[in-house]
């Protein structure tokens, strides 16, 4: 089997490459999963090139999510996704061709939908569902407002803006590019703002502007946004691409009733994995999927990590397992 193996020797040296291994490096606990897809997500950007101390057990196997197939046993042949659980950081990670996983870790992938489409929703697509069921549940509906999403050109916004404006909510985006305006109304976003309103210091308390928001950058977009948020309104904080500061005050929380909610995509409960994925499957069609995807193989995820640390692409990156 080939793996992307993250190694530190004796004295502390980094290492980041496609290795050969042999099936018995993942141990014999668990169900073995023959991987078709894998991805590159922020976290999968930040271990790969070693730039925050996301694995704690060495050596490792690279990437937090994977889907393909069982193989072997009862349920061989069925299409499975999973999405953390530590995978990548404590757990044998996701970029190889095999994995062994604990049984109750395997969501049997929805119709219609395939290993590739499962990964192209990916992490990113499972936490913006995740996000967007939080909102759900603190009473926001279409009617309340519009709903803010930061990072919006990244993989949690992109997806957050399309399954909000499915939902029929109005949905204002905030990037940082420009150039990605066209990209984002596709999607479904009604307004583009500029993100240097959010990403410096503000005023504790501002204009009310919107009922809620999906937030993947924390620091002082998160604290801007908390401080524009309408009364009784929600916030859904699921990343910190920004920083993981909060330079915020307690004026949203104790003049307007507003609502932070985290949201945790690693540890969620297999309740709120099910659910999420099952909405997926409703509200996605393959098409749509597949329209925001760049599919690329093995050989090139450490090249993908370094994109998505430079911030130089938009919607999401498949990496497939099989092609070189």
């Amino acid at each position: 089997m080939r793996a992307w193996m993250l190694r530190k020797d004796q004295n502390g040296e980094f290492s980041c490459q496609l290795e050969a291994l042999d099936q018995s490096q993942l141990g014999d606990e668990g169900v073995l999963v023959d991987v078709a897809y894998s991805t590159i997500n922020y976290k999968d950007g930040l271990a790969m090139m070693n730039l925050s101390p996301v694995v704690r057990t060495w050596p490792m196997i690279a990437g937090i999510d994977f889907a393909g197939t069982i193989a072997e046993g009862p349920n061989a042949g069925q299409a499975v996704v999973v999405n953390g659980h530590g995978m990548g950081e404590t757990r044998m990670g996701a970029l190889a061709s095999q994995a062994r996983v604990p049984a109750d870790w395997l969501i049997t992938i929805p119709q219609p939908l395939e290993p590739l489409h499962a990964m192209a929703i990916g992490t990113a697509g499972y936490t913006a569902m995740l996000c967007v069921h939080v909102l759900e549940d603190q009473g926001l509906t279409p009617d309340k407002g519009p709903i803010l999403v930061t990072g919006a050109t990244g993989g949690v916004g992109s997806f957050a803006t399309l399954l909000l404006a499915k939902k029929g909510f109005e949905v204002w985006a905030s990037t940082g590019k420009a150039s990605e305006a066209d990209f984002l109304k596709g999607l479904g976003a009604s307004q583009i703002i500029d993100r240097s309103e959010l990403s410096e210091k503000g005023r504790p308390l501002g204009k009310e502007r919107w009922a809620g928001a999906v937030d993947s950058v924390g620091s002082h977009t998160l604290a801007n946004a908390l401080a524009q948020t309408q009364y009784g309104g929600s916030i859904a904080a699921c990343g910190l691409a920004q920083g993981f500061d909060l330079p915020a005050t307690v004026m949203p929380f104790i003049l307007r009733g507003v609502s932070l909610v985290g949201v945790d995509s690693v540890q969620a409960p297999r309740e709120k994995r099910l659910r999420a994925w099952q909405s997926l499957a409703e509200l996605l069609t393959p098409a749509e999927i597949e329209a925001m995807v760049e599919l690329r193989p093995m050989s090139q995820a450490l090249k993908a990590a370094e994109d998505i640390m430079a911030n130089s692409y938009k919607g999401r990156v498949v990496i497939d397992i099989k092609a070189d």
